[in-house]
């Protein structure tokens, strides 16, 4: 499997991406200027939201939104779809920003994470205090800020879609915690593994945006095409993650946007290390219980442990995996309720998002 960058974006991703970043750095161009005239200094925050939301990502979670929203009988000129784009895609930079801190990331999309560039801000000024707490109270009010404008997006949509985007947020928080909790832990139980996956990223990268789409085209028939668009979305989010999962440890750091190895530093509890854990032996398990999640694990056992994850057969188990719930997707996309062109770029986009040509 290749990873994201190695395969063309597909139109069915393309065309909505651009018209969603045209709406937020209108939004965000308009409110740095309303706020500069107040006071000069509350550019920012907003300019460092805008930084990152237009630094790098593939807009997926519009795309999936867009063709439930176009599936469902939706006109694809309507501006609400694309402002549903937008909400999603600043809920995504808010949980991007405060995971940064919570996780102590240094990079994001190949460039500083919130909370280091206010961080040194503070630093270079020479103001009171300390620099790193700072810069975490700077990146969080910005992840707010985020959270605030994903809100005010989706003003006027449908009940029933408001009520989606509302079980969205709180499957974020919910998976979020879920996460701090298994690295506290240092969980190695797989099916703990895949829960994290599943509500951290997978349900709201592909399976809630097209709930949402649906919802705001037709609320009236939501209920009856939620579980088709679930049969598809819950497989690929996971696979999606999963695929994150396996780039974090073995892709390239130019593509990521992050440091390889990162994950292994903060012994994140993912699949591929938790059947590591229950394959390895001797030192290999002693590798894993002493090393794995240590802040100063150095690039000689990165390796090691890539290696391991090779010898166990983990990585080759989770590619298993992956490959396994793509052809469920792209199964499920064949029998979606949808108009035909939405159920071709949905299947497109599985194929994408695996980094599949076929």
């Amino acid at each position: 499997m290749g990873s994201l960058s190695q395969v063309t974006i597909p139109s069915a991703l393309a065309d909505v991406a651009a018209r969603v970043d045209a709406t937020i750095t209108s939004c965000l161009d308009a409110d740095a200027e309303r706020w500069n005239d107040l006071d000069a200094d509350l550019a920012a925050p907003l300019a460092s939201l805008r930084r990152l939301v237009l630094s790098g990502g593939k807009r997926l979670r519009p795309a999936f939104c867009y063709w439930g929203f176009v599936g469902s009988g939706g006109s694809p000129e309507d501006p609400a779809v694309i402002n549903a784009g937008a909400a999603l895609e600043l809920l995504h930079s808010f949980a991007l920003i405060h995971d940064d801190v919570m996780d102590g990331s240094a990079l994001r999309h190949g460039t500083e994470a919130v909370h280091v560039e206010h961080s040194k801000r503070h630093a270079r000024a020479g103001w009171w205090g300390d620099p790193d707490r700072f810069g975490a109270g700077v990146a969080i009010l910005a992840g707010d800020l985020a959270f605030v404008y994903s809100d005010r997006f989706l003003a006027g949509a449908p009940a029933t879609a408001r009520a989606v985007f509302d079980e969205l947020r709180l499957e974020v928080n919910v998976g979020q915690y879920l996460d701090l909790l298994g690295t506290a832990r240092r969980s190695a139980d797989p099916s703990v593994a895949r829960r994290i996956c599943q509500y951290k990223s997978g349900k709201y990268t592909v399976e809630r945006p097209l709930h949402l789409g649906a919802a705001l085209a037709a609320p009236e028939r939501f209920a009856e095409a939620a579980g088709p668009l679930s049969a598809y979305g819950m497989p690929l989010g996971e696979a999606f993650q999963l695929k994150d999962d396996l780039l974090g440890v073995f892709g390239d750091a130019t593509v990521t946007g992050k440091p390889v190895g990162e994950d292994l530093r903060e012994g994140k509890p993912t699949l591929l290390h938790a059947l590591a854990r229950e394959a390895a032996t001797g030192a290999g398990r002693r590798l894993l219980d002493c090393r794995f999640g240590a802040p100063d694990l150095t690039p000689d056992e990165v390796a090691e442990l890539q290696d391991l994850f090779e010898a166990t057969g983990a990585r080759a188990r989770v590619e298993e995996i992956v490959d396994r719930l793509v052809d469920d997707a792209l199964g499920a996309a064949a029998r979606l309720p949808l108009t035909p062109r939405a159920c071709d770029a949905l299947a497109e986009l599985a194929r994408f998002v695996s980094g599949r040509d076929h």
